[in-house]
């Protein structure tokens, strides 16, 4: 049966690192009969431009009824002034919540021919393989109340709510433990319980969840000591769990362990493995429209979506196989670049990881 595929660009360099993904499809399609259709539609700034939403109802129906989405980026300087409800942002927010997304996996894998180029030393980040579970449609970034409003003196005071239900962390929880079993079997999960009551009830339903998985080592750390540990010894990690602004926070700087955040994909899932699939890098307007950005995150999204909504883990792996190759061929774009290899652009890098997955 024939699966559908929207695909969202987005902003920035989002057009220029989707429309890579999107060869690495059709020489799927093409070459190796995978059965899937894709429409494009407008979400993000771009939406706002043409529509005067970051959501509009064409796109969100066509994301509904898809049976995953691939996803560039969203936002720039340019939709800085608009009003919060309007902000690029806040489309993305909107395809999480509307579809469920409540799962967000990214994996911070460091590639051995890129060792080098990451910021810390060879041999505290060579081998290093951890999956990030960040909980995605609740936490601060959806709780209610949240404003600014006018104190009785006249000061404006910001407000927001870090707010977590027991069914939300379960879920999140049990997510993270299936990801670990398919692993090392360990899981860290990561709150602030010393000082954040919500996350002293996040400590306590993960203690509850992990007795449903006798085989996996559940583990506990102040997301403080996560940052520091994440940077002093990284690969103690299998899997970390936690909520969506830790998550947002400690997955960006798990990328820069790898060499470079252009290198790391996600998948974004419902309960039923419909998924949403993105670079976690942003839009990058400044380097937006000189073919030098890294597709390479956004190629490995599309091998995430082959593995967990479209039941296709042997074309997931020839994707991995692929980029592996290019980056032993010695392709690098700018952000992974260092002396001796060879520097290309995205469309280059594209049109190399196609070659690759014909070749293998």
């Amino acid at each position: 049966m024939t699966k559908k595929i929207a695909v969202l660009p987005g902003d920035g360099i989002g057009t220029e690192i989707v429309a890579e993904a999107v060869k690495v499809l059709e020489s799927l399609r093409q070459d190796f009969s995978l059965a899937i259709e894709m429409e494009h539609a407008l979400v993000g700034g771009a939406a706002y431009d043409a529509h005067q939403h970051p959501l509009p109802p064409q796109t969100l129906a066509l994301a509904k009824q898809a049976d995953a989405v691939l996803l560039g980026a969203v936002g720039g300087h340019k939709w800085e002034t608009l009003e919060i409800a309007l902000r690029p942002e806040k489309g993305l927010l909107g395809l999480r919540s509307e579809l469920g997304l409540f799962s967000n996996l990214r994996p911070a894998i460091l590639y051995p021919q890129l060792a080098a180029a990451s910021s810390l030393k060879p041999e505290i980040v060579s081998g290093l393989d951890i999956m990030i579970v960040r909980e995605l449609t609740g936490d601060i970034y959806f709780g209610k109340p949240r404003g600014v409003r006018v104190l009785d003196n006249g000061e404006r005071e910001g407000f927001n709510t870090m707010v977590y239900r027991e069914s939300e962390i379960e879920r999140i929880g049990r997510s993270a433990f299936a990801a670990a079993l398919r692993r090392d079997r360990r899981v860290c999960s990561v709150d602030k319980a010393n000082v954040l009551e919500c996350t002293e009830l996040w400590r306590e339903v993960m203690t509850r969840v992990a007795k449903d998985y006798p085989q996996v080592t559940l583990s506990h750390m102040y997301v403080d000591n996560a940052a520091m540990q994440l940077v002093r010894a990284p690969k103690q990690f299998d899997v970390m769990v936690t909520g969506n602004m830790f998550g947002d926070i400690l997955s960006d700087c798990a990328a820069m362990l790898t060499g470079s955040i252009g290198m790391l994909p996600s998948a974004s899932l419902d309960a039923n493995g419909k998924g949403m699939y993105e670079p976690i890098h942003g839009s990058a307007p400044d380097i937006a429209g000189k073919g030098i950005a890294n597709p390479l995150a956004t190629i490995l999204s599309v091998a995430m979506m082959l593995r967990y909504s479209l039941d296709e883990p042997a074309l997931a792996t020839r994707i991995e196989i692929a980029v592996n190759t290019v980056l032993d061929q010695g392709l690098r774009t700018g952000d992974i670049y260092t002396p001796g290899t060879k520097k290309v652009g995205t469309a280059q890098m594209g049109d190399a990881v196609v070659q690759a997955l014909r070749n293998i």
